[in-house]
């Protein structure tokens, strides 16, 4: 998860879709108008690097397309208020955008749904489609192995943690954990040397949505016995339930609280909690490590939400460990957004032109290095000012060796959003672990069905 500002969920039911109103999508303008391509996409305090790109992508496309005229469209949400949005504004071809920011866990339902055009014919006679990875392209990929959107960039996990924080710890450097019991060693260790200091945020609970799934409970489920499959099981295309794994991750994270080595439930159900995690917690050393994305240094460099030179010198950066040290080691989760043209659009060939154009090397050079993204173009990887953009490029590069994707099912939502309440049952002392696995498992079948789910 991106971090970004948060809106609470009735803003949307009062606002309605205003933001979203204007030009229709799916009717060609009248004889003598400007044709109007609408674009629609998160904008925050915190994540302003799409705004740009779009910003100079729009200024440039109407310069080389006379009478097109380019209507921005940000939208200042989380990400999973935006989706919510998003898909509100696809029921009318009156409020539908033409280009759209689209996450790769919903792609798959909104191609299902009909609101994605589908991009095979477009991407066949696009020279610069051979530039992306594979990977990218699998990214973009519907059910039925079409193209509905092109990658932007991708990102992995990692452990930031404060060099002047584990110093003073006696912690060596670099640290390199191998398993669970030497992060629960460490923070321990910070909380015995630096009792004001918090010694290990962990994202846990509702509040920060999906956020506390990808930088938090994923990393230790998939880092159990199951590794891979630990959520979804890929050749049965089912559900796991009755997992030892997730029992041990809410273990793991009932240990952390309840020895009061992160921060107090209240922090951690606070949407916003983020902003203090990296504008004041991290820069003040008063935070010793956190799992967050290899987009980090973002919120840190110039121009950043939270500008802050000497992060170069004072942070650390890596991979999480397996549960015990088993192979591969580390573990890590993967995302990434996209962009895509809705299929209501009364021109599907300018609209793709125009992500195209938005998408090009410089455009997404720019964007990568703007907002700290793993490159999906392989000319942007290679090229020099990409490289030297990031202190932590490399670091966070190579971790994608160990990295793991969401099940990019449609009801994929509905269990993050069960994940999400077995962790919050837990730091909250509503539950047990056992407890809180029991009502998981309870409501996934509840969810997807008997037929659904495997124990494992």
């Amino acid at each position: 998860m991106k971090k970004r500002a948060s809106i609470a969920l009735s803003a949307f039911a009062i606002g309605g879709l205003v933001a979203l109103t204007g030009c229709t999508a799916g009717s060609a303008p009248s004889e003598g108008q400007d044709k109007v391509l609408k674009v629609a996409y998160i904008k925050t305090d915190a994540f302003t690097a799409l705004d740009t790109l779009f910003t100079t992508t729009k200024a440039d496309f109407e310069a080389a397309n006379e009478g097109v005229t380019v209507e921005l469209q940000p939208i200042a949400a989380t990400d999973d208020d935006y989706k919510i949005k998003l898909a509100l504004s696809q029921r009318s071809a009156e409020t539908a955008p033409d280009i759209f920011y689209e996450d790769t866990t919903a792609l798959r339902a909104d191609a299902d749904a009909g609101y994605l055009l589908n991009l095979d014919e477009y991407v066949s006679k696009w020279e610069d489609w051979d530039q992306f990875t594979d990977a990218a392209k699998e990214a973009g990929k519907g059910d039925d192995n079409s193209i509905y959107a092109v990658s932007l960039g991708t990102d992995t996990r990692a452990v930031w943690y404060s060099k002047p924080v584990f110093e003073a710890a006696g912690i060596a450097l670099p640290w390199e954990p191998k398993s669970w019991d030497d992060i629960m060693e460490a923070a321990r260790q910070i909380k015995a040397s630096s009792p004001d200091v918090v010694p290990f945020n962990f994202y846990a609970g509702t509040g920060t949505g999906e956020g506390s799934n990808m930088q938090g409970f994923y990393q230790l489920l998939y880092g159990t016995e199951l590794g891979g499959d630990s959520l979804y099981d890929s050749e049965t295309s089912k559900w796991v339930t009755g997992s030892q794994g997730f029992i041990d991750s809410l273990a793991f994270v009932d240990e952390l609280y309840t020895e009061e080595l992160a921060l107090t439930p209240a922090q951690a159900l606070d949407p916003n909690i983020w902003k203090s995690i990296f504008g004041e917690m991290f820069p003040n050393a008063t935070l010793g490590a956190t799992i967050e994305g290899s987009y980090t240094p973002s919120f840190w460099q110039t121009g950043g939400s939270y500008e802050w030179p000497g992060y170069v010198d004072d942070m650390g950066a890596t991979v999480f460990p397996t549960q015990n040290g088993q192979n591969p080691g580390g573990v890590s989760m993967s995302g990434g957004w996209t962009l895509a043209v809705g299929a209501k659009t009364a021109d599907p060939q300018l609209a793709f032109d125009f992500m195209a154009m938005a998408l090009s090397k410089d455009n997404a050079l720019a964007y990568d290095n703007e907002n700290s993204q793993i490159a999906v173009r392989k000319d942007v990887a290679a090229d020099e000012s990409y490289i030297a953009a990031n202190p932590f490029v490399r670091t966070v590069t190579d971790i994608v060796e160990v990295t793991n994707f969401r099940p990019a099912t449609a009801d994929y939502n509905q269990i993050s959003a069960e994940v999400q309440k077995a962790n919050e049952a837990v730091i909250t002392d509503k539950a047990s672990p056992e407890e809180a696995a029991a009502a998981y498992d309870k409501a996934i079948e509840a969810i997807v069905g008997p037929e659904g789910v495997i124990q494992k």
